[in-house]
């Protein structure tokens, strides 16, 4: 049992870590689409790619969560499991909650992707924290360190897209103006 909980854990950290760099490179990738105006063919095609390598990374992190959860559960209990579960179980959880309302387009562009990458980074902090054993958090403090973290994320990514749109207006009025 010692192995596969080493194995389901291994696989989770290269989850998250799939996830975090694909997260960046989406957000990176709409970014450079989105500075000139239009997303074209091409630059939709690259983004699929990287939405499909999300995918298999949230799947990832899915299924191992719920081994190694099983595993702290049939130890502890539900009530009794560690904040840091918890932490984890909610990050997941908006994860995945955040990613079918932006399917489904029932959450605004102003804050489906920022929260999408502020929960990639907060499992890609959390993974660290637990690698280094500083776990002994209160959920308290989590939510709060967790809230603070996605407002940021919404100012930082709607932030770049207001500077990428502004570069684009530019752009395009220089184009325009007679020469």
């Amino acid at each position: 049992m010692t192995f596969f909980l080493v194995f389901v854990s291994i696989l989770q950290s290269i989850g998250i870590s799939l996830g975090v760099g694909a997260s960046t490179l989406a957000i990176a990738n709409f970014f450079a689409a989105i500075a000139d105006g239009e997303i074209d063919d091409t630059e939709r095609r690259m983004m699929g790619i990287v939405y499909i390598v999300l995918r298999v990374a949230m799947v990832t992190i899915l299924v191992t969560t719920i081994f190694l959860l099983a595993s702290e559960y049939s130890v502890t209990g539900l009530l009794n499991m560690s904040a840091f579960s918890y932490a984890a179980l909610l990050t997941i959880f908006v994860l995945f909650t955040n990613a079918m309302l932006m399917t489904a387009h029932l959450i605004p562009s102003t804050f489906g992707p920022a929260i999408q990458a502020g929960n990639w980074y907060t499992l890609g902090i959390l993974s660290a924290l637990q690698s280094i054993g500083l776990t002994d958090f209160t959920l308290t403090h989590f939510l709060m360190g967790y809230v603070t973290w996605l407002i940021l994320a919404i100012g930082i990514v709607n932030g770049m897209m207001a500077l990428m749109k502004g570069i684009w207006a530019k752009r395009k009025s220089e184009a325009e103006a007679p020469h």
